[in-house]
């Protein structure tokens, strides 16, 4: 599944909203060409609210270890529960293990700087496409969740 396939099928999720930041839009250059996942069914960004999930075409500032700035390499990111993360990696978030390959292709691991936080990372899923999906497809439901609770306190607060 190529990169754009994955874009399609989180375009899929119902509520979603995938941000593209580009040229002449309100965000970074450094951003261009990545894609934020976000439950939004309003169709409006949240202020307050990471991605869910993430795909990256280039190195940042602080995140060079899966080089993506080699030709053809992209990373998909999820933010998981600690159950989900300890599933994937054998590992807890806040334990991992220092030495990792994290420019390996098609590997699912902790991501090279957010794994800590829960964040697992794939550079060029192929073999590991069906999970990395599912996997969004529980971030989607979570962010979703977290969503209506967030609304139901609010509403609760002005009642």
């Amino acid at each position: 599944m190529s990169m754009q396939q994955i874009l399609d099928t989180v375009r899929s999720f119902d509520g979603v909203l995938v941000v593209e930041p580009g040229p002449g839009g309100p965000f970074p250059e450094l951003a261009w060409g990545d894609a934020f996942f976000y439950y939004a069914p309003d169709g409006r960004m949240p202020e307050r609210t990471q991605p869910y999930g993430t795909i990256v075409t280039k190195d940042y500032p602080g995140d060079t270890a899966s080089r993506l700035d080699e030709p053809g390499r992209y990373r998909v990111n999820v933010r998981v529960d600690r159950a989900t993360f300890r599933r994937v990696t054998g590992e807890d978030p806040h334990s991992l293990a220092a030495h990792r390959d994290f420019t390996a292709v098609d590997v699912l691991g902790p991501h090279p700087v957010y794994g800590a936080n829960g964040w697992l990372a794939v550079v060029n899923p192929a073999e590991t496409v069906d999970e990395v999906v599912a996997l969004l497809r529980e971030a989607h439901e979570a962010a979703r969740r977290r969503s209506l609770r967030s609304a139901a306190r609010r509403g609760s607060e002005g009642a």
